[in-house]
């Protein structure tokens, strides 16, 4: 069983950047894609981005150029790099593969 676990998160400036890592168990992980998402409290779930099993990103349109997503297979990796961050960026971020969802990690923009 698939097993992920999200890291990086924390407090940060507006302004600042952060860079998220979700990491995975298993021998299946370069075959699929991994997908971020967040929830901000109140709100529902809300997709990130997605990065295809060749490397291939896409991105919400309030992330385009200020959120990176990247994938290192040899350490069953992906990572979001997030630059420019704005208070509207607070949430708690959850990676996912497939049917396996991480715990979460909680980034928090705020002066």
């Amino acid at each position: 069983q698939v097993q992920l676990v999200e890291s990086g998160g924390g407090l940060v400036q507006p302004g600042g950047s952060l860079r998220l890592s979700c990491a995975a168990s298993g021998s299946t992980f370069s075959l699929n894609a991994v997908v971020w998402y967040r929830q901000a409290p109140g709100k529902q779930r809300e997709w990130v981005a997605t990065i295809g099993s060749n490397g291939t990103p896409n991105y919400v349109d309030s992330v385009k150029g200020r959120f990176t997503i990247s994938r290192d297979n040899a350490k069953n990796t992906v990572y979001l790099q997030m630059n420019s961050l704005k208070p509207e960026d607070t949430a708690v971020y959850y990676c996912n593969m497939h049917l396996a969802w991480g715990q979460g990690t909680q980034v928090t923009v705020s002066s």
